[in-house]
């Protein structure tokens, strides 16, 4: 078992429920979910995109509950008719204000 693979235990076992792990690639983190009726407590990977200091930019980002997820959403992602839809409602939509957080959290080496 490789030293991330611990850390992860770790984080899965001791972290609070909707913690967020930064890794060492910007704008990808580990999420813990909490548990949930039968279903006990998971790690996710959860996609935001960062700031100049590394933190997310977003409440929250697009959560991967699993390999086969990510498979899914690089489809949906691959349709040519997505671009352009975006810019459309980038065009119709108000600008974002930027948030400034603070730093010093741990990070998972990936």
């Amino acid at each position: 078992m490789g030293m991330s693979e611990e850390k992860l235990i770790s984080f899965l076992k001791t972290g609070s429920d909707w913690a967020r792990l930064k890794t060492t690639v910007p704008g990808v983190f580990i999420l813990k979910l909490p548990a949930y009726k039968s279903s006990p407590a998971r790690l996710a990977v959860e996609l935001n995109p960062v700031d100049d200091s590394g933190t997310p930019t977003k409440k929250r980002g697009l959560v991967l509950r699993s390999f086969n997820e990510l498979e899914e959403y690089k489809t949906l992602f691959q349709y040519d008719k997505l671009a352009p839809l975006l810019k459309s409602v980038d065009k119709l939509n108000p600008p974002m204000k930027k948030a400034v957080k603070a730093e010093g959290e741990e990070v998972l080496e990936i």
